[in-house]
């Protein structure tokens, strides 16, 4: 089933082990039944603190426990293979069912610990999803760490039926004692945060009694990591505050344009980003939303303040805004009642879920045309719809789409509704722009593929923005604001790319720190 690089790095990793595990695994006559039982079986062959047993009776197959012997009740499963990305989270729940330490933070694994109820997760994903992972992993930890936490894994390529049965259309989605908890990627202390109902209020008051910084930097995606390390690589108090650490970057696939890097994915990188950041002397504070900007020249403190959803409010001499960009949507009538019932906005994620059906591509970009080749090679039918009148994708990518036999081109297309039995998609309803005519496409998914919109309501009134919200920027990054600054795709740089958001947040930091300087030095 491994093969023997593969099984070189785990054997080295399963050395870590404190304790004997053992792996049950409960067959059908499948071939993904035999994938299993061989993966199980390699897997034990590595280590003398690792057995498996093919006589377990769950009543999904395949699927398999990892557990130490004589536990009452193993906590951690797998139904499916969890090959793809989802390997690293089998190596992982290996590691640490069998006491290896994570390397989660002591106060958040302690708040884990003290969860009180008793909680069953289940976690529909698909192999092809690079947001499954973070949520899998999350859970498995918890499910490890609290006796009173079972988790299992699902594969929904894999357990169609019961995918039909509780109408999934999109990964990841959790479900908690039998009901929907969330869908999306979660993190572990997102996930905390929802089931510890006091969090919130714990935090604010955290966050409310800190110190002004020199430098605060809103959002933790490449731009605001890039400025966090330059300006703590000053010296200078720095503080990150983001909704989610890593930002879009954790949801993009392929990553083959970062110069030195010949290809990654976005979560890899935004891991890295992470930790290159924590090498500094930076104050992290994730899941915080900003929710208002409060000038200098207008606060009773005399400093930049930045209001959080929280309730809290951080000081800050100066602020750099990275704060990126979000997915356009088409605000057409059934978009919203529809998303995540066959609306969607992550092929990769959500594609291996509408397998053999036919789904639409709006948008035809280079994000758009990328999405209907990938999604030809899954479902019966792609439907490409583009507004213009001529794709705007590379020409190499139009070539290639244009000669799949399950793809459809319509060109002139305004879609004006997503339509549905309630329940799940059933088609979409455009107007040929060019004869008038109102058309319906009979189809089960759609994908929204139609560009970024800058994550800048919370800025309108209080900083100068472009007709598209952009923050206008000067050569420096400084905005219309004194002392506040801005990075990445959140501004009006004309070329959305990771690496050039990280330029952008370097300068950012410079900017700042020759802010903070000319501010603070003597007059003549």
């Amino acid at each position: 089933m491994l093969d023997n690089n593969i099984k070189t790095q785990l054997q080295a990793y399963l050395t870590n082990l404190q304790h004997p595990i053992e792996l049950v695994a409960s067959l059908g006559g499948g071939a993904k039944d035999e994938e299993v039982r061989g993966l199980l079986a390699d897997i034990a062959s590595l280590s003398d603190k690792v057995s498996a047993r093919f006589d377990g009776n769950d009543a999904r197959k395949p699927s398999f426990t990892i557990a130490r012997p004589g536990d009452a009740a193993p906590r951690v499963q797998f139904a499916g293979v969890p090959m793809g990305h989802e390997f690293t989270s089998l190596v992982l729940a290996l590691l640490q069912v069998g006491g290896h330490p994570s390397k989660a933070g002591q106060e958040l694994i302690q708040q884990v610990k003290d969860l009180q109820g008793e909680f069953t997760f289940e976690t529909y994903i698909s192999l092809s999803c690079q947001n499954c992972p973070d949520v899998v992993q999350a859970l498995n930890l918890m499910a490890v760490l609290n006796p009173a936490i079972r988790h299992t894994m699902v594969d929904g390529a894999l357990f169609q039926a019961e995918v039909a049965d509780r109408q999934i259309m999109s990964v990841p989605t959790v479900y908690l004692n039998g009901e929907v908890f969330g869908q999306g990627r979660m993190g572990l202390e997102e996930i905390v945060a929802k089931l510890d109902t006091g969090a919130a209020a714990r935090d604010a008051e955290k966050l409310a009694q800190k110190d002004a910084f020199d430098v605060l930097v809103v959002g933790g995606g490449p731009a605001g990591a890039a400025a966090a390390i330059y300006t703590a690589r000053k010296g200078i108090r720095t503080g990150v505050v983001a909704e989610r650490f890593g930002g879009q970057v954790l949801d993009t696939m392929g990553i083959e344009n970062f110069i030195s890097v010949k290809e990654t994915e976005g979560p890899k990188l935004a891991m890295a980003l992470e930790q290159h950041v924590k090498e500094y002397d930076v104050d992290v504070m994730n899941l915080q939303r900003a929710s208002k900007l409060i000038a200098a020249s207008e606060s009773a403190s005399g400093l930049t303040e930045v209001q959080l959803q929280s309730g809290a409010t951080l000081k800050a001499k100066s602020v750099i805004i990275a704060t990126g960009a979000r997915w356009r949507e088409m605000n057409v009538p059934g978009e919203q009642q529809y998303r995540n019932k066959g609306v969607a906005y992550c092929p990769h994620c959500d594609g291996p879920l509408f397998k053999g059906k036919r789904v639409a591509v709006i948008g035809g970009g280079n994000s758009g045309v990328e999405a209907a080749i990938d999604l030809a090679g899954i479902v019966s039918h792609v439907t490409l719809l583009e507004f213009g009148d001529a794709m705007r994708a590379d020409a190499v990518l139009q070539n290639k789409l244009r000669s799949l036999p399950n793809v459809t081109i319509i060109l002139q297309a305004q879609t004006t509704e997503v339509t549905g039995d309630g329940s799940k998609v059933n088609g979409l309803a455009y107007t040929d722009r060019v004869s008038g005519e109102a058309r319906h496409i009979a189809l089960e998914g759609i994908f929204v593929q139609i560009g970024l919109l800058p994550n800048t309501d919370w800025l309108k009134g209080t900083i100068e923005l472009t007709s598209r919200g952009e923050i206008i920027t000067g050569r420096h990054q400084d905005t219309s604001v004194a002392g506040v600054f801005a990075a990445g795709d959140v501004t009006d740089v004309p070329y959305k790319q990771i690496i050039i958001a990280m330029g952008e947040g370097a300068k950012a930091a410079l900017g700042a720190f020759d802010h903070l300087i000319r501010s603070s030095a003597p007059a003549a």
